[in-house]
Order: C-alpha cells, then structure tokens, then sequence
C-alpha cells in the first residue's frame, strides 16, 4: 500500500511492449500509472482508448503513461486490437504506451489495488480503477481509486498534472475547477513582503467575515 508522498519502490515487469525495469524506463518524466480490471471489459476498452488519444498532450508535459492489470501479456495484446478498433486507432499504427501483465498480482498487492468485490471469472479479486501521478523524484503525488463501474476522466487527471508542475515551480495553489491559464491562490506561507517580490502582476486579497487576508488571487504566473 502507497500513500501521497511515498517513493513507489523500483520493480521490473512484463509488458505488452517487453520487459522493463520501472526506473529505468521512466528516466526523468512524470509518470501516470493507471490499473483496470480486465481485458476485454468495456469501461476499461474505453479507458485505454481515451488515454492513447491523449498521449500527445500528456507527452508534452514530459509524462509518460503506462496500465496495468492482472491478465497475460498475449491476452493484453490481443485486447489492444479491440481497443484501437473502438477508438478508431488504425490497426496499423503501434499502442503508444505499454500495459503491464500482473498475472501473479504481486504489484496490485504492494500498491494496494486490489478490489476485494471485483473478482475474475475463476473468483480471484482483481485490480481497481487505480490511477496514480508520479513525479520524476518517483514521488507518488496523487492517488485516485474508482470503482468497476466508474470510468474514469483522464482531462482531469491532465489538469491535476498542470497544476502539480505549476504548483512545484511556483508558490502558488489552484482553486476549485482551476484550468490553465486560471488565476492561482498564493500559497499561505508567502508573506505579502515575499509576494510583492514573486508576484509583479500584482495579487488581490479577497476580504472575508473572519479578517483574515489569507485569500490572495494572482493572475496566472
């Protein structure tokens, strides 16, 4: 079981594009680290189809993408057909990320996705919709766990991306519904002296009932 801020151990796998060591692999990107249930599941044909579509938007933002699941790496690979077909992904054109094969579920255990009330066709409990962010320190920086039936939005896990890269290189926050461009909050721990300094488009501190000017809003930096 990982939680936000543990370092997500280094392991090796099999995947539908080969062997890889984890570290090795990702280098010094960001990384969305994805499980699904099964192959050959609609919610999840739809899942890995809309994340291939935004590959390009997640590489821009030097991140790689790479799924996991409890079935063989042949059935993984068989499943990618149906994907691509239900995407309208030519048939020719290769998966743009790989999908790992947990078949011993050994890194659903570690990482704690297993889903005790989704069980395979032989009754063994399978992984959830897990979704993790993990920085290129290996940092696990958001955790997201979605039941069987719930599909999940991959435009908001690109948004979390945006504002964890603004929010590292920035002492700003991003408020409720934030997309980029948004305005930004100023981190509670930057005095107004500091602010002034960090922040030359100015800043706006909402007054509240309570007096207290921590509600500071900045254009986006």
């Amino acid at each position: 079981m990982v939680v936000l801020g543990d370092v997500i151990a280094d392991f090796s796998a099999k995947t539908t594009k080969g062997d890889i060591n984890f570290y090795e692999w990702l280098g010094d990107s960001w990384c969305i680290f994805f499980s699904h249930p099964n192959a050959f599941t609609p919610v999840c044909t739809t899942e890995l189809g809309r994340v291939a579509q935004l590959v390009p938007e997640f590489q821009s933002r030097n991140v790689k993408v790479i799924g996991c699941a409890c079935d063989t790496s042949s059935d993984n690979e068989k499943w990618l057909d149906d994907v691509k077909s239900y995407s309208k992904i030519s048939e020719n054109t290769e998966f743009p990320f790989p999908i790992i094969a947990d078949e011993s579920r050994s890194l659903a255990v570690k990482l704690g996705m297993i889903d005790p009330d989704e069980k395979d066709k032989s009754g063994v409990p399978v992984t959830c919709r897990a979704v993790f962010v993990i920085d290129p320190s290996k940092k696990i920086r958001l955790s997201i766990l979605y039941p069987a039936t719930t599909g999940r939005n991959f435009t908001e896990i690109l948004r979390v991306v945006d504002s964890l890269q603004l929010t590292d290189a920035k002492k700003v926050a991003t408020p409720a519904d934030w997309k980029p461009g948004d305005a930004c909050m100023i981190q509670p721990t930057v005095l107004n002296e500091e602010a002034i300094k960090l922040f030359p488009k100015g800043f706006e501190t909402q007054q509240v009932p309570s007096g207290k000017g921590y509600i500071r809003i900045t254009p986006h930096p």
